[in-house]
């Protein structure tokens, strides 16, 4: 497979996209699922923006090997010393892959809606799409309408990893913010590539539909999962999630299998759900050079 990494934008809520669950509640993680063997599973994503995806915090399954032996049920005597064989279970337990998130991402490279708590003259000039991440975080700020998700995943060796699915969990719905929405309007930049996916987070079962590139030819091509990664050959999923009926709150889920065995790894916003509110209505503010202005077309 291509050593370069494949640009795919992707948002799967696939074959077993759950419905939302009661605002506030927060969904547990999903179970690993055994094939022959026991499968690792991790929360959370690596550091926003990395080219090189770092190894998350995982929680293996399966006792390590060394341990002790449980003693049978009923048995007198002292029990076995530790096992003096390695566990197959603790030498295949790990997971195959890393990954890292930017959810910062701006669609065409052009700009972002934000929806922010503050008077225009409270908000400072929208930041280079670069620091979008930092400037957002100071200020308190919500996606507008719209999330666009970068996951950088690839494998941990030469070993082929396929990436079966990406699932979307909303945990939270709520009524659409009331603050104004602030656009980061800025110079456009690249498309997005093929294997773009839409989601559409309104839905009581969020599922990822496929879209074309942005671009002509081999780059406005429609590509969907499964995609095969390696430490050689990462792959890149761009996720497009959007809502204009809530304040939605939601992480994903990416199922993936190697060398006979499956796993399930959680993706979110460093360790929180990502966060998308519904800007429709809303006062939105455009900036100029002499600052925010309301736009009123």
């Amino acid at each position: 497979m291509a050593v370069a990494a494949a640009v795919v934008t992707a948002l799967f809520a696939t074959l077993g996209s759950l419905s939302a669950l009661p605002s506030g509640h927060a969904a547990p993680d999903a179970g690993d699922r055994v094939s022959g063997a026991p499968t690792a599973k991790a929360a959370g994503g690596a550091r926003h923006g990395s080219a090189t995806p770092s190894p998350s915090p995982s929680k293996t399954h399966g006792r390590p090997s060394g341990s002790p032996s449980p003693s049978p049920s009923g048995s007198g005597g002292t029990s076995p010393g530790p096992s003096t064989s390695p566990s197959p279970k603790a030498v295949s337990a790990g997971i195959p892959l890393t990954w890292t998130v930017y959810s910062h991402r701006w669609a065409v490279g052009c700009g972002h809606n934000y929806v922010i708590d503050k008077t225009p003259d409270q908000v400072p000039p929208p930041p280079a799409p670069q620091d979008a991440s930092p400037w957002v975080q100071t200020q308190n700020g919500v996606h507008g309408g719209q999330t666009l998700v970068d996951i950088t995943v690839q494998g941990r060796s030469d070993a082929a990893v396929v990436l079966e699915a990406l699932r979307v969990r909303v945990v939270g719905r709520s009524a659409p913010l009331k603050s104004p929405s602030y656009f980061t309007g800025g110079g456009c930049g690249g498309l997005m590539g093929p294997g773009s996916f839409d989601v559409d987070l309104d839905m009581d079962r969020p599922i990822a539909r496929p879209v074309p590139g942005d671009g002509e030819g081999a780059d406005s091509r429609t590509l969907s999962m499964p995609f095969r990664v390696s430490v050689k050959d990462p792959q890149v999923l761009m996720v497009d999630a959007q809502t204009e009926a809530c304040d939605c709150r939601w992480y994903m889920e990416l199922d993936w299998s190697s060398r006979g065995r499956t796993g399930t790894v959680r993706i979110d916003d460093e360790g929180v759900p990502f966060r998308t509110s519904g800007i429709k209505g809303l006062p939105q503010y455009w900036y100029r050079e002499n600052g925010w202005a309301l736009v009123t077309d």
